[in-house]
């Protein structure tokens, strides 16, 4: 296999998914650390060599690169058990992760880093503005996941998927942005489930 090497934020959710799928893969990661706070992704060398859209992660595989981090977990699954064989479920994965990055990451992750990072009291008007919105469509989607997962110990086809990596690396720390997991007992049991994996990693 090519050199693969992970140009990242540890603390970053999109970024543990990729070392997350690795893991699970069984590929090693080289990985190479960016403040985002500090602007090193929007050096001139990082916009021209690595990503011009000056931001991490981004999977190098050999002397190329690879932005997105669900791009990412599924070139690493590929070829593996983590990608199913049926042709449905396999568009059923990558449908719950197109659905993760526009309809869970955007709020629950969001939130993660206004609290975490920025702080409340340092928000900006337009921040604050769109704080009960962004509540509102991350509670959305934990509850779209608590129903399915009521129904069905994973997310695709009743077995451990790369699409339960992807869900996996936001939701398990969702209560960093406000969001109780108590109230959400189907997504708790998922959670213990798939952190029960064998080769799991826990976020840095």
């Amino acid at each position: 296999m090519e050199r693969l090497v992970l140009h990242e934020y540890a603390r970053s959710g999109n970024c543990y998914k990729i070392r997350l799928t690795a893991a699970h893969a069984g590929a090693t990661l080289e990985r190479r650390e960016y403040d985002i706070m500090q602007g090193e992704t929007r050096t001139p060398e990082f916009l021209e060599r690595i990503n011009a859209n000056g931001r991490i992660p981004v999977l190098q595989v050999g002397d190329r690169f690879l932005p997105e981090s669900n791009a990412a977990c599924w070139y690493l699954a590929g070829g593996t058990p983590l990608v199913p064989e049926d042709r449905f479920e396999q568009a059923d994965a990558l449908r719950w992760m197109f659905w993760e990055q526009y309809g869970h990451e955007p709020n629950v992750a969001t939130l993660r880093f206004w609290f975490g990072w920025i702080g409340e009291a340092n928000l900006t008007a337009f921040q604050h503005a769109a704080l009960p919105l962004k509540r509102e469509a991350g509670l959305a989607a934990l509850r779209l996941m608590d129903e399915h997962l009521a129904r069905a110990d994973y997310l695709v086809g009743g077995r451990f998927t790369v699409a339960d990596i992807v869900l996996y690396a936001y939701t398990h720390c969702c209560e960093e942005g406000g969001y109780r997991l108590a109230d959400y007992p189907a997504v708790r049991r998922w959670l213990d489930r798939v952190a029960a994996q064998p080769r799991h990693v826990t976020l840095d």
